[in-house]
């Protein structure tokens, strides 16, 4: 009852007030997060000293600041989102290189549209069904609130985005072959298991990383193409497209894998403060026989694709 009366009551009237106004409240938080209220303050320290070891402490801290300032307009923009119309999102998400995708569109192929939670990906989610020929689809996990969930999805399918779950996303995509589609994945999260990640260097450290992008490139038959949603300013953001260089045909174990979080890695080093460093990115261990492990899942993979 609480999650209807704060939504009804605050959060969908405060998405209707103009932009420039959710920006003063944005200055607000962004006073709050670094003195009184530091959100996820060791999560993010941890995160930024590890990835950046050969920074100063000054340096590093103003990364971390510059990403609170960041994190307080995603905020305000996430709350505008709930009511903002095609017009407006098309006036703020631009796509450096659209011809890419449709040179994919007239080829009749599929698309894997993969990147991580850099620069706004809610506003891209809302308006991808617009910016491109191919029907939009977006791939993400329920989240723990069913009414938060149910709220947030209906908005983000408002503008012909079809939202699909991971566990049943497979039967979803085969029910729509009458055009051309291209799926956004989402692909810098913790991984649910350390043993099936694949592990590689990513900021100065092992890291887990999901290996679904790859896995369904294979399975699906999908083309792979990253974006990195790149912020020109307050509030305005400009979709780079990067094909993958590599020939999908030819099925080599974490080529795919080592590409876009490569891809990721150079977008966060050029511009850190855009990345959601208040995630827990490094939470798994690190398996005692690392390996072993890699040579068993290089063994799985050549016995799937390539037998």
């Amino acid at each position: 009852m609480g999650e209807k009366i704060a939504y009804y009551l605050f959060v969908l009237p405060l998405s209707h007030l103009p932009m420039w106004v959710l920006y003063r409240f944005s200055d607000l938080f962004y006073l709050l997060l670094i003195t009184i209220i530091p959100y996820r303050n060791k999560v993010i320290t941890k995160n930024i000293d590890n990835s950046f070891p050969k920074l100063n402490l000054k340096e590093r801290k103003r990364i971390k600041r510059r990403f609170y300032r960041h994190f307080s307009d995603l905020i305000v923009e996430g709350v505008k989102n709930l009511s903002m119309t095609e017009e407006e999102l098309k006036k703020r998400v631009v796509v450096k290189n659209p011809e890419l995708m449709q040179e994919l569109f007239e080829l009749e192929k599929n698309v894997l549209l993969i990147s991580g939670h850099y620069g706004n990906w809610e506003w891209l989610i809302k308006i991808q069904d617009k910016l491109f020929a191919h029907k939009a689809y977006g791939l993400g996990m329920p989240m723990t609130s069913k009414f938060w969930d149910k709220k947030v999805n209906s908005k983000r399918e408002s503008l012909g985005m079809h939202v699909v779950h991971a566990k049943n996303y497979k039967e979803e995509l085969k029910r729509d072959n009458s055009t051309p589609l291209a799926l956004l994945l989402l692909s810098d999260q913790s991984p649910g298991d350390s043993l099936k990640s694949y592990w590689m260097d990513f900021l100065s450290q092992q890291t887990a990383v999901l290996f679904g992008a790859e896995l369904m490139t294979y399975e699906l038959g999908y083309t792979p193409v990253f974006f990195v949603m790149n912020k020109i300013k307050r509030g305005y953001y400009e979709m780079e497209l990067i094909p993958y260089p590599g020939d999908v045909s030819v099925k080599q174990y974490g080529k795919i894998t080592e590409w876009h979080t490569h891809e990721l890695e150079k977008a966060i080093l050029k511009r850190p403060e855009f990345w959601l460093w208040s995630h827990k990115r490094w939470k798994r261990e690190i398996p005692k026989d690392l390996e072993a492990l890699k040579k068993e899942q290089h063994e799985k993979f050549d016995l799937r694709f390539k037998h």
